[in-house]
């Protein structure tokens, strides 16, 4: 090992430190991520701020500690294998590792990106079922309160509704929400 590093020049010992910084730290919060023990109890000193608060700024999330290992670590072997491998002038060999490290860093990023797209909060808004068809659970009087049953956000709840025209809705009848009254209550009409 020692005749290997000896026998790089100052350029290379440079690419190999970039790969193996990069690459342990890469692997180390890759073994987190599959324990578990990712952004909420591990943090990046500042650099990563994709905790799920959503105020910071999305060109802070860019500069995540995932985006900048993966960029040292690709620079680092590209550099280093086109160097050594193809003798490739430093230079160039840099150059190119640059870029592979700029590509690496944009697709950590435009995964990261999709990733936090596929977020969900799951809070049901009342306001999604206006529109929205549903059955009748309880009779609902003509001057009162019953109750109904209405899929939406891919669930099926049960809420107080009232009659939109003053009419009794029977149990199973069908029914379509108009309107939202006073906090929790549906407003219904026969479909």
């Amino acid at each position: 090992m020692e005749a290997f590093y000896s026998s790089l020049s100052a350029v290379q010992k440079v690419f190999l430190f970039c790969a193996l910084v990069g690459g342990v730290i890469f692997v180390v919060r890759i073994i987190f991520m599959v324990i578990g023990l990712s952004d909420h109890d591990i943090h990046d000193g500042g650099l990563d701020h994709a905790d799920g608060h959503g105020d910071s700024d999305a060109s802070f999330k860019l500069f995540s500690l995932h985006g900048l290992t993966c960029f040292f670590m690709m620079f680092g072997l590209v550099g280093l294998g086109l160097s050594r491998q193809f003798w490739i002038p430093d230079i160039i060999a840099a150059a190119i590792g640059i870029i592979a490290g700029l590509f690496t860093f944009w697709i950590i990023a435009k995964l990261f990106s999709s990733m936090t797209k596929l977020q969900s909060d799951g809070t049901l808004k009342l306001s999604n079922a206006i529109g929205q068809q549903g059955k009748v659970y309880l009779t609902i009087p003509a001057d009162g309160t019953g109750q109904v049953q209405v899929a939406f956000q891919g669930r099926l709840m049960i809420y107080d509704a009232i009659s939109a025209n003053k009419e009794e809705i029977k149990t199973g009848d069908q029914i379509d929400v108009i309107d939202i009254a006073g906090g929790n209550i549906l407003v219904v009409e026969r479909s």
